[in-house]
């Protein structure tokens, strides 16, 4: 019987590379970030509302003298320690998350401009809602670690039992009001992400996952 491709939330670093196809599974993993990283660039600069996180980001450059993309790191990695107390493994996948992103959106920031155009704004936010589906299915597909916002309420399904849903709507509306409050872009773009994103990347999903035997899975963190 063929065996199921693996969780690497539940396996260690080692684990993950153990399991082979690295030829493959590493430059996807890396053009997947970098793309994800540019595709909120396009979203940021139609300026027409923005993924949850993303509003929480925008709130915070409005109070520290940073750009989109370090704060966007320095949250990642904030996130991570999160990791701990709920013992999930970080991945490869994970830390070049925390770190490639956000090099990725201040470099398409930097080499885009809001036009005045709305129908180009338009465009350039449903190019982005699309890429970033697409983007998301790449680094997923590649089986070597959550990031770190996804790898957070997973870690909180399995310490409560309570539904994916659940914990990722409660996440994801807690840190969207949180931005919205530090003055982050909400929007026709917000209402678009939220019910678009999950059908893209399962739309994308099947073309790019990379089948990876499962490995017996390491003792969780201590």
């Amino acid at each position: 019987m063929a065996r199921a491709p693996y969780s690497p939330s539940t396996h260690s670093p080692l684990d993950q590379l153990r399991s082979g196809k690295l030829g493959r599974r590493l430059p996807q993993l890396v053009f997947g970030l970098m793309l994800y990283g540019w595709s909120m660039a396009l979203m940021i600069e139609a300026g027409l509302g923005l993924d949850p996180w993303d509003v929480f980001h925008e709130g915070l450059t409005l109070y520290v003298p940073l750009t989109f993309g370090q704060v966007t790191i320095l949250v990642g990695a904030a996130v991570l320690l999160l990791w701990i107390p709920l013992r999930q493994w970080p991945g490869v996948g994970t830390i070049l998350n925390v770190i490639l992103i956000g090099l990725a959106v201040d470099q398409g920031l930097w080499l885009l401009a809001q036009p005045d155009s709305l129908t180009l704004r338009i465009v350039m936010l449903i190019a982005g809602v699309v890429l970033n589906g697409f983007a998301g299915a790449l680094y997923i597909g590649a089986h070597l670690g959550p990031g770190p916002r996804d790898g957070l309420f997973l870690g909180l399904v399995r310490r409560t039992g309570y539904s994916v849903r659940l914990m990722r709507t409660s996440v994801e509306v807690a840190v969207l009001g949180l931005g919205w409050l530090l003055g982050g872009t909400v929007g026709v773009g917000t209402v678009l992400y939220a019910l678009a994103i999950g059908p893209l990347v399962q739309a994308f999903l099947p073309l790019v996952q990379v089948q990876v035997p499962e490995p017996e899975p390491s003792p969780e963190p201590a």
